[in-house]
């Protein structure tokens, strides 16, 4: 993390440990799919794995845990038969969508590019 400082508006390397505190939670393999499924506003969990290719109930469940505690998520339970309970992007998670999409965005773009990198630097 060196090279980074306050000028520019970047973080200095006396953030280093609360960057990588915040990144090591938000950017597991799970948790800005499922930020990025909630964008478009609250979902039930089977809604979600179904929106989520690819996760199982276990990682979601573990997953909405995490947000949750984090304040990313909301978790709303509805006292009915059968129950509902759905989740959705809090004011603080809605900071993070744009980032989601702009990272989301560029990783579509790029991937041929990286895949050819990587498959170039193979022995």
């Amino acid at each position: 993390m060196t090279g980074f400082t306050r000028t520019g508006g970047c973080p200095s390397t006396d953030d280093g440990g609360a960057i990588r505190e915040v990144l090591d939670r938000i950017s597991d393999k799970w948790s800005l799919l499922v930020v990025g499924a909630l964008r478009g506003g609250p979902l039930r969990f089977g809604e979600l794995e179904k929106e989520v290719t690819g996760i199982s109930q276990r990682m979601l469940t573990l997953t909405l845990k995490h947000l949750v505690e984090d304040g990313l998520v909301s978790r709303t339970a509805y006292a009915e038969v059968p129950p509902r309970v759905e989740y959705e992007v809090t004011e603080l998670g809605k900071t993070l969508v744009p980032l989601v999409i702009a990272l989301a965005d560029w990783a579509i773009t790029h991937r041929d590019e990286i895949n050819a990198n990587r498959a170039g630097n193979q022995h």
